[in-house]
This record gives C-alpha cells, structure tokens and sequence, in this order.
C-alpha cells in the first residue's frame, strides 16, 4: 500500500493534506492493528450488500483458510478465517474469525447470521456437516449441500448401503480432456431412501449424491487416480445439476484463496499484532 501510495501522490494529494508526505508500511501496519475488526466486519457487510445482487439459486460457498505465517515462537498460526463466496458474484459476501479454543464448526453459524442467503444454495465441505448448521440454513430459507465424510459414521454408512442396494438412482456421467489429464466424473443421486436411519435429524434432507472420479494422466506411467464422495442435500434436483454444484464448490479455492495468496501474498504475511492479521 505504501509502494502504491508513493506511485500515485500527485492524485492522492488533490483530496488528501499529505504535508507529510506518504505514510510508512509501519504506520499502515499501525493502523490496522488498531482498527475494531468486528465493526469493520459489519460494515463491510453492510457495503458489500449494497453491491451484490443476490438471486434465487446464487450458490454460496462457504469454507475455511488459516493465515499460515500469522504465528510467533514456532506456535501454530492462531488465525483461522472461514469465508462465504458467492459463485456468480465472484465476491466475498463475509467472513468471521474462528475463535481461539474454538473450531471453524462455531464460526460457520455465526456467518450465516451476517449473510442474506434467502433463496440460495450453501455448500459446505465436511467440516459443516452438522445437524445445527443444516437446521440455520433451512430457518433462514435457502437449500443446503453438505459433504459426508466419516467424522459421521452413522450417516457415511447409510449412505454407502443405499447406494449398495437402491435401484432408484440418477446417474450424469462428464468427461473432461486437457492439462494432459482424462477425468471422468459420476454422479448418483438416489431421493426415494431406505436405509437412511433417522434423517429426521437433518432439516429437510431430500437428496443423497454419491461422486465418483477417475483421473488418468496422459504420460509415460499412465497413473490413474480415483476419489468418491458423498453428499446430502435438501434440495431434489437432477444428476446433473448436482454434478455442476458439487465441483462450483472448490472454485473458492482458485477465485478467493489462491487470490489471497498469490495477488496479496495473504501466506507470507507475518502480521499478527492487535487486529492486523
């Protein structure tokens, strides 16, 4: 900021008093580690919804990124932010720190509560697959996709058997070709269950989707690597629609974080005094 400042004087000077000439990276740093992050939050909200024009069917991604250099001592970074994108916007409608002696499964409620999701579609990795926050997004009238790991057993199994057994299942089937790579991508999605056991639990469950990948690499060795996934979701969809959602999911990782830490150097950042970070 100071590099850029310096850059642009002679226009900064024709609505700023810069007697003194452009602040140093330390007076930057200063400031910011003095400003009430909370209130900043809020009124960034504030602004940012003025910008954005939320839609029925705007699909909010919501996911976790640790400011990795933010740490003293050899300690493990203590700043942990969870963000919610919005996919068709390419914008960040808020974020929230998580707590010290807290996890990212407190902080993603305490998002929610800042964001108008209304008529929108949240996906959320494993780490939000909780009945609580299933249970918010459905209060606050939008659609949720969660992805199922083995953090719930239960669930995870059921899963596995209705896909071992069902007969009533929708399938999409999306090749990809390029960056010297063949994937296939599989998606089953079953909404008539039998072996989901108390899915009264989770709000307005409608639909489970199983996501298979096969990778092969085009060189010498031809390596082949395979991922399956499973999902659940309230909403009742096609196959494909499913299949489009699920893989927007991970577009936060290169429109916001790599951004973060490419464009911003975000990672190389040490700052951790006061609210800097």
């Amino acid at each position: 900021m100071e590099t850029f400042a310096k850059s642009k004087e002679e226009f900064l000077t024709t609505f700023l008093d810069l007697k003194n000439g452009i602040p140093s990276d330390d007076t930057f740093n200063r400031v910011f580690s003095a400003i009430d992050n909370d209130a900043l939050e809020k009124y960034f909200i504030k602004w940012v919804s003025h910008l954005v024009d939320i839609t029925d069917g705007e699909i909010i991604l919501i996911n976790g990124k640790t400011i990795r250099r933010a740490k003293s001592k050899g300690t493990k970074s203590l700043f942990h932010m969870v963000s919610a994108w919005a996919s068709r916007n390419s914008m960040v409608l808020g974020q929230v720190k998580v707590a010290k002696k807290s996890n990212k499964i407190m902080a993603i409620p305490e998002l929610l509560d800042l964001i108008a999701i209304k008529g929108c579609t949240v996906t959320i990795d494993a780490m939000g697959c909780q009945k609580e926050i299933a249970s918010k997004i459905i209060t606050k009238e939008a659609n949720y996709i969660l992805a199922v790991k083995e953090n719930q057993k239960q669930l995870y199994q059921n899963i596995e058997d209705e896909f071992k057994f069902s007969k009533h299942t929708q399938v999409d089937i999306h090749q990809d070709l390029g960056h010297g790579r063949i994937e296939v991508r599989k998606c089953n999605v079953i909404s008539d269950f039998q072996f989901i056991e108390n899915q009264d639990g989770w709000e307005n469950l409608t639909s489970i989707i199983k996501r298979e990948s096969i990778r092969e690499f085009k060189n010498s060795t031809r390596i082949t690597e395979t991922a399956t996934k499973y999902c659940i979701s309230s909403l009742k969809e096609e196959a494909q629609i499913f299949q489009k959602n699920i893989r927007l999911h991970w577009t936060i990782k290169n429109s916001l974080h790599w951004v973060l830490d490419v464009a911003f150097s975000e990672n190389t950042s040490r700052k951790r005094i006061g609210n800097a970070a």
